[in-house]
């Protein structure tokens, strides 16, 4: 049986999503980032009409089965970059475990610093790492997955607007650099931002994005447990 959620929830958000896309490609600045009209747009009318998330979710549902395959489909810029690639394997995946790693930690220390206890660390423990991911490593820590989805979603958000500020900031010209700080950072939302700008660059998030998702995957469990034995808990 259908669920009856589908029939407003989800044109509703492609509706929305399609409409903030279109005013924000009309000014050329980071702040100006669909999702986070679309956020801002969506969430009042929830409010309004008293209707819960869950409804909401459930009706959205199909572009959340979607987002896996959506993740695959930005290799496709990273095919074209390939031999480049292959001449810079040995740092490039250097950098994506070095950035997963500090990302990892950074996080986990900043939420125990300010009081949060061993549950919500590891909820916030995968927060640059897409979505999928982050919900497989926050369930295999013991965190919260709901805690872990809003995580991720501001990190993408946040890196995408001031991403590349921070980058012009500090002078950092090289597109294979920035693609990868960004894909490191702020995973899927950073490399759609990327994308926008330079194929290359996108290319190169792209990389970052799988590199670190594949590795935060397989070390998560074991940085966390260490983290935690260090802090005594």
């Amino acid at each position: 049986m259908i669920n009856p959620d589908l029939y407003w929830s989800l044109p509703l958000t492609i509706c929305v999503y399609f409409i903030m896309r279109k005013i924000c490609s009309h000014y050329k600045k980071a702040i100006f980032n669909p999702l986070l009209f679309s956020l801002i747009t969506i969430i009042p009318i929830l409010l309004i009409f008293d209707i819960p998330y869950e409804r909401y979710f459930r009706g959205s549902m199909p572009i959340h089965e979607l987002l896996q395959i959506g993740v695959v489909a930005l290799s496709f810029p990273l095919y074209k970059q390939l031999p480049d690639i292959i001449k810079r394997w040995k740092i490039l995946i250097s950098i994506c475990c070095i950035a997963s790693t500090i990302a990892m930690i950074s996080g986990v220390a900043i939420a125990m610093i300010m009081g949060a206890d061993k549950t919500i660390a590891a909820s916030i423990l995968p927060k640059s790492v897409t979505t999928p991911i982050a919900l497989v490593v926050t369930r295999e820590v013991g965190g919260i997955e709901a805690i872990a989805a809003v995580c991720v979603l501001f990190v993408g958000i946040m890196g995408a607007i001031f991403g590349h500020g921070l980058l012009n900031l500090f002078h950092i010209k090289s597109k294979s650099a920035r693609g990868m700080a960004m894909g490191a950072v702020s995973h899927v939302i950073g490399t759609a931002r990327c994308n926008d700008v330079d194929q290359e660059e996108g290319a190169f998030s792209s990389l970052a994005l799988i590199l670190c998702g594949v590795f935060t995957a397989l070390s998560a469990p074991t940085i966390f447990n260490l983290i935690m034995k260090w802090w005594n808990l």
